[in-house]
């Protein structure tokens, strides 16, 4: 496949038009090498040693505890965001009513205008515990959240040239259904986590900064994003201590969500069933929201990495689509161009029931194949890939 140059497909991407128009592209080359199926597989049942890592529970705090020593260990320096979760709970129709869900993991018909085509499944949050046939994750899982306070964890790492820029790459880390939450959000947190290892050796600098950033509270609303913008959006680019050249919250350039990066199975056939296989035609679907301030600068970051998937990705390509929603990177379209990875359309796919493990006690490590798996993997390709080439990211 042909490759264009970044500076062709973006010419101003961001608001200070200072990306750079060529990196080192055999430098990105042997990084993107660097990222290996089993170490992606390995970084997803380790979150999976939790279960499905719900909000407010003694599991998802052993997990957040769990990711930043994960973290640490690859020498990405670590912080935490603390913030105050006090909502009612969140009510979730059965699978046999009609109403749609309105919670942030969920579905709302027909958001942007995106159409629901062929057959459908349905759409439901598993909430039987019964539903768990594994005695050992049923009783991993039994502990009901609790409000309170919450703690999401992330990791930076410096730019040389440009500290005081960055780009946010996230994924959520915490899950619903009395399952494992492997896809929904694993695949997506370990992918940020990959990636933060391979940015984080001691042979790569990057001219500008990366966050990583491993989201809680997603399912009931997007808020520990939401946490985060409201903390941080008016600390950027500000340098503290004055001429320290230091910079706590580094002027944002891109947000970058990645939330269910394993199931392209297709469509539903008429009786119900799915097929068991990846589908050979499955894509990384790379979405923005077109009514959002911000959508000519995502939409322009959206088809930059489809660029950078044509360049770095091994097995699968990437489709471009204008109905972002329901996910972390919503609280910045309006403040930065933001976009989303995942394994479907959210609206006309997703939302149609294209896959039958979304929030269910099927969300297991062992529903995935390699096939799955590596649809993942070729997600992260595509991010490390235009990341590494957004920030000058080289080997010393």
């Amino acid at each position: 496949m042909r490759a264009i140059g970044f500076a062709v497909v973006v010419s101003c991407l961001n608001i200070a038009c200072s990306i750079p128009a060529f990196a080192q592209t055999d430098s990105i080359k042997t990084l993107v090498g660097r990222l290996d199926l089993a170490r992606y597989k390995a970084t997803i049942k380790g979150l999976t040693q939790f279960g499905d890592r719900k909000q407010g529970t003694d599991r998802n705090r052993a997990a957040v505890n769990w990711i930043e020593a994960q973290l640490q260990s690859y020498g990405c320096p670590t912080e935490r965001l603390r913030y105050v979760y006090d909502q009612p709970p969140r009510q979730y129709r059965a699978p046999d009513t009609g109403s749609p869900v309105i919670a942030s993991g969920e579905v709302r018909m027909n958001v942007g205008g995106s159409r629901m085509r062929g057959v459908t499944g349905p759409v439901s949050v598993n909430v039987d515990p019964e539903k768990q046939t594994d005695p050992a994750l049923r009783k991993l899982n039994a502990q009901d959240p609790a409000n309170g306070s919450r703690e999401e964890v992330y990791c930076t790492k410096i730019g040389t040239t440009h500290p005081d820029e960055m780009y946010i790459v996230g994924g959520h880390m915490d899950g619903i259904g009395f399952g494992e939450a492997a896809d929904d959000d694993g695949s997506g947190a370990a992918l940020v986590m990959e990636l933060a290892r391979i940015f984080s050796s001691p042979d790569v600098k990057t001219e500008r900064s990366i966050r990583f950033v491993l989201w809680n509270n997603e399912e009931t609303g997007l808020n520990g994003s939401n946490a985060y913008v409201e903390q941080r959006a008016s600390l950027q680019g500000k340098e503290s201590p004055a001429g320290s050249g230091k910079y706590p919250e580094p002027k944002w350039l891109g947000m970058i969500q990645h939330d269910m990066m394993l199931w392209d199975h297709g469509m539903p056939r008429p009786d119900g069933t799915v097929n068991p296989e990846q589908r050979p035609e499955a894509d990384v679907n790379i979405e923005f929201r077109g009514t959002s301030k911000f959508a000519d600068q995502s939409m322009r970051l959206a088809f930059l990495f489809r660029v950078a998937n044509e360049k770095y990705a091994s097995d699968y390509p990437a489709a471009v689509g204008n109905h972002m929603t329901n996910t972390d990177s919503d609280p910045f379209m309006d403040l930065v161009p933001a976009i989303s990875l995942r394994e479907n359309e959210r609206g006309m796919q997703l939302g149609a029931g294209w896959n039958p493990n979304y929030h269910q006690a099927s969300d297991l490590y062992a529903t995935y194949s390699d096939k799955d798996f590596r649809l993942g993997l070729n997600a992260a390709q595509t991010t490390l890939g235009a990341v590494a080439e957004l920030t000058g990211a080289q080997l010393k």
